[in-house]
């Protein structure tokens, strides 16, 4: 029998946002109300994520980890401040087990990214949190595109990755970030320009590869 999957948030987009940050659909323990102490009841809000710890460091803004009000008002603020989004592209889908994997979505309804980007004319940018495998936010974004007739045009082959999203007359730029998720640790590994860092560096970390790459996309 399979579980019916459904995104436990509505998207979260400031008026004047530039950037929207785009992913999938959070673990299903967090639509079937089963959050840990440690886990904050908002998007990316998985005490193994790294999202939150890498804006942190980005926008210098501190941010409470646990399960409290307070710490979903951090985030909130730290988004408004900066005038960034979040909004997944999964509304629901169905799974055979209780796991968070992209691969094991099935039956995937999409969020109307299309409606969202033509209301809120000031975005700008697009920060897919994750690459082009498959029912990752970049496919299934390239997928909506193509339900929807809007054209996108690939500026950078290399990670991260850049396409332009030609809408309503507007350009948005379309950048895929390496994942916060832990599990994208072994990908960053066997990345080249990690490697040289590591070698020059021994406390290089996966952390700091991440941030250095998100820092060129939230803040520019």
């Amino acid at each position: 029998m399979s579980i019916r999957h459904e995104h436990p948030y509505s998207p979260f987009i400031p008026e004047k946002c530039t950037k929207l940050i785009v992913g999938t659909i959070p673990p299903p323990r967090f639509s079937k109300g089963e959050i840990d102490q440690r886990d904050v009841d908002f998007c990316y809000g998985s005490r193994f994520g790294l999202l939150w710890p890498i804006l942190e460091r980005i926008f210098d803004f501190p941010l409470a980890y646990d399960n409290t009000a307070e710490a979903i008002e951090q985030r909130k603020q730290l988004l408004v401040k900066n005038r960034i989004g979040i909004c997944d592209m999964v509304q629901s889908c169905t799974r055979e087990r209780m796991e968070a994997s992209d691969m094991g979505m099935k039956e995937i309804r999409l969020r109307n990214l299309k409606r969202i980007l033509e209301k809120y004319n000031d975005i700008e940018t697009l920060l897919f949190m994750g690459g082009n495998s498959k029912n990752g936010p970049e496919y299934l974004f390239k997928r909506h595109a193509r339900e929807n007739d809007l054209k996108l045009i690939l500026k950078r082959s290399e990670s991260p990755r850049i396409n332009e999203l030609d809408i309503s007359d507007r350009k948005i730029k379309c950048v895929s970030l390496i994942s916060p998720s832990s599990a994208a640790n072994r990908a960053i590994g066997g990345h080249p320009l990690y490697k040289a860092k590591r070698a020059a560096d021994k406390n290089y970390t996966t952390l700091d590869f991440r941030l250095e790459q998100y820092q060129a996309f939230f803040v520019n």
